[in-house]
């Protein structure tokens, strides 16, 4: 697979008002993330409550992704898991209902000792699935594995044949530029920072994957289009809309925040899985309001309308 350009949106699971999974919703939003101009979706990530599935549901889902998408939208499923059989098995099922690369995180319990063992680790989980390319999802906040990235594609591109990159959601810009010219690009590493991807552009990013792009995806690709037509300083101002939407988010806990955001767009999302909660009534108005106040819908619609006319 080519390096991705453009935008990945890190997808919300979907729910019943009975907890059970909701996959009669995903052909609505894959063409969502097509109009919006997004160039794949990638599902069963920390957004899509991967973690909180089993793997039978999370199969099915992988499954209703590749069929609504139907090749219109590269679909990356994440199949991290703390037993990396379970991981083997989803991407085995990956590969077999023709999704168009694979990622997973690092084991988040029995955490690998050091750069080589996470290599081993990740290799056998790609090794699943041969034919798709397979990114290894660093999220040192969330999985609590922080270790060199540089080291660990030195060690993997010998270990892991079907590596296509990292998708790197952390903060270390440093470490994203290292890992973005390593052997003179080798790598496709997408960032996985919203609030920073003009930060990320700035060092060289082509693409990124994101949860804000699932619903603001025109205020970002506008980012990304100012940016590469050198018009810095109104890069820098659309980028700051985004600031402030994040700085309103993460006020509340932020994957029920953004699931409200859906809802408030006219996706109802259904109530997030235990341990996450759901934000009330009164969470949600505040959360709203703020957001009105930044202008943030405001500037969504505006670019929204312009990218539709053209």
């Amino acid at each position: 697979m080519d390096k991705i350009k453009g935008l990945v949106a890190a997808v919300f699971a979907a729910y019943h008002a009975d907890g059970t999974i909701n996959t009669a919703i995903i052909p609505e939003l894959v063409e969502k993330m097509i109009a919006d101009g997004l160039s794949g979706v990638f599902i069963c990530g920390t957004n899509g409550e991967g973690p909180n599935m089993t793997i039978e549901e999370r199969m099915v889902i992988a499954d209703a992704y590749v069929k609504a998408a139907d090749k219109r939208i590269k679909v990356l499923i994440h199949v991290g898991h703390t037993s990396i059989a379970e991981s083997r098995k989803l991407a085995a099922h990956a590969q077999e209902i023709g999704a168009d690369a694979i990622s997973s995180v690092a084991a988040f319990y029995f955490k690998p000792s050091g750069v080589k063992n996470l290599v081993d680790s990740m290799a056998e989980i790609a090794s699943a699935a041969p034919n798709l390319p397979f990114y290894y999802y660093h999220i040192p906040t969330l999985t609590g594995v922080a270790m060199d990235m540089v080291e660990f594609l030195e060690i993997a591109e010998s270990k892991i044949p079907n590596l296509a990159g990292i998708k790197y959601t952390a903060s270390t810009l440093h470490e994203y530029q290292a890992c973005l010219n390593y052997k003179d690009g080798k790598f496709d590493i997408l960032f996985g920072y919203d609030e920073m991807l003009l930060s990320a552009l700035s060092v060289g990013a082509k693409g990124a994957i994101g949860s804000t792009y699932t619903y603001a995806a025109p205020l970002y690709l506008k980012v990304m289009a100012l940016y590469e037509n050198n018009e810095h300083e109104a890069a820098r101002d659309m980028q700051m809309h985004a600031v402030n939407m994040v700085r309103c988010l993460v006020k509340f806990p932020p994957i029920p925040a953004q699931r409200a955001i859906m809802k408030s767009e006219g996706l109802e999302l259904g109530i997030c899985r235990l341990p996450l909660v759901a934000l009330d009534a009164d969470q949600e108005k505040a959360l709203h309001d703020s957001l009105v106040v930044n202008g943030f819908f405001s500037i969504l619609k505006e670019v929204s309308l312009l990218q539709e006319a053209k």
